[in-house]
């Protein structure tokens, strides 16, 4: 590892002696609003990372609706940092982003360009994506087109160390494709190819994403193979970490199933050992959630996880995740030196293919289905390399549009009805009265 700076170089470090970092997915329109938004996020009870989520506009480079959104004052769904510009976006970040407080910019663009050149103007060394990531979910792009745009982008951040001096980080979203319904093992796989798309590219400090799913233990089992496999695939100058999101599906509609889920995700970063989770708030099934209760849910899982920072956790059983995801990584290395030409050849051949994703430039064979016990399995692996692994077992009859809208809502009516009885999917009878702004200190009181 280098000896250049960065804000977000050395945070598994910050996350031993700080405890687990949680992190807002905040995004205003207006700068007076997102420097608020940052301020409240640094003085929450708990230790964060700050957000400058960007509007969809922005994702796709329609400049010309963001302009006349905000000539109108109708509001945009997140900060359209290319349109307010690097002087106004320093304003917003002065006195508030620096030291013991790291931005990240979270944008969902498949052609980054613009947004790559206006953060690094701006003073900014984080954001997060990929070419798979951020284009098959996301976008029509061709995906060779995304592939070449991410390692321009890439290497013009990577300058920033010779330049500067400064260390950028970029975050793998190849964890959560799709947000749900897609086994493990693939989101393993994708995280940790683009991982090493960026180390090829000249970037040195990145994290590797997963995305809470279905099952507890499950999860558990995907981010130790997650670890095991990055410690073994990223070269040895690669300062990286695991970032766990709260579920990407369909939330939970009452409060108390909310929190279960997001208490939920608190302890699975834990006891997977992640440096930072990625909140969500009670009210994600309804609406943006205001400054107040992006807070709330901050202190909220900062204090699940002090609470059960260094208690035992359960014995990870082997499924066989691992073997699926090294096959998986192992068939897309096979394919071409370059990390982005074996990424795009892997999809035409269909050794990655998401589950239930229209892209064009993905085969669409391969489906999901969640089985009696709640765990993500496959029902197809259309011509991925893992037929016949322990895990990867296929049903014997296809997923059915009414099987899919019912397991699309499985993680909501879960937690709604455990909740609405008193129940919790971690832990039955234990903390029913945690609520939102609850400290580690009210945890250790009940």
């Amino acid at each position: 590892m280098s000896a250049a700076r960065g804000s977000f170089v050395g945070l598994s470090e910050v996350r031993r002696s700080a405890g687990l970092l949680v992190q807002p997915r905040m995004g205003f329109s207006g700068p007076e609003q997102m420097r608020r938004g940052l301020a409240a996020t640094r003085r929450a009870r708990a230790a964060t990372v700050g957000t400058l989520t960007l509007d969809s506009y922005t994702r796709v480079k329609d400049y010309a609706s963001v302009e006349r959104a905000l000539a109108e004052d109708t509001g945009l769904n997140g900060y359209p940092i290319v349109t307010h510009g690097v002087e106004t976006t320093r304003e917003v970040l002065e006195g508030i982003r620096g030291p013991g407080f790291p931005v990240q910019i979270r944008h969902g663009s498949a052609l980054p360009d613009d947004i790559f050149t206006t953060l690094v103007a701006a003073g900014l060394d984080a954001t997060e994506g990929g070419p798979v990531s951020y284009c098959l979910p996301y976008s029509r792009v061709p995906l060779a087109v995304a592939t070449d745009a991410w390692a321009r982008c890439c290497e013009q951040f990577a300058r920033l160390r010779d330049d500067r001096g400064i260390e950028p980080h970029l975050e793998s979203f190849g964890g959560c494709m799709m947000g749900q319904m897609c086994p493990p093992s693939l989101l393993i796989a994708i995280t940790l190819l683009e991982g090493l798309f960026f180390h090829q590219h000249g970037l040195r400090s990145v994290s590797l994403s997963f995305a809470q799913g279905t099952h507890p233990r499950q999860d558990e089992e995907a981010i130790a193979v997650l670890r095991s496999l990055a410690a073994e695939l990223l070269p040895r100058d690669t300062d990286w970490h695991i970032v766990v999101y709260t579920y990407m599906g369909k939330y939970p509609r009452t409060p108390e199933g909310a929190r279960h889920l997001l208490r939920g995700a608190a302890e699975l970063a834990v006891r997977g050992g992640a440096a930072r989770l990625i909140v969500k708030t009670p009210v994600e099934s309804r609406r943006i959630p205001t400054i107040e209760e992006n807070v709330e849910a901050l202190e909220f899982a900062g204090a699940v996880a002090a609470a059960v920072e260094g208690a035992p956790a359960p014995p990870v059983q082997d499924t066989g995740i691992a073997a699926e995801a090294r096959l998986l990584v192992d068939a897309v290395l096979d394919l071409d030196a370059d990390v982005g030409k074996a990424l795009v050849a892997a999809f035409a051949k269909g050794y990655l293919d998401v589950p239930y994703c229209l892209h064009a430039d993905n085969r669409g064979r391969s489906r999901g289905y969640i089985d009696e016990a709640g765990r993500l399995r496959w029902a197809s692996v259309g011509a991925m390399p893992i037929r016949g692994v322990t895990g990867s077992r296929e049903r014997e009859h296809p997923v059915g549009s009414a099987e899919l809208l019912t397991a699309l809502s499985y993680v909501e009516r879960t937690h709604d009805r455990l909740a609405l009885h008193g129940g919790d999917p971690r832990t039955p009878g234990a903390h029913h009265e945690l609520d939102a702004g609850t400290t580690a200190s009210d945890l250790r009181q009940t």
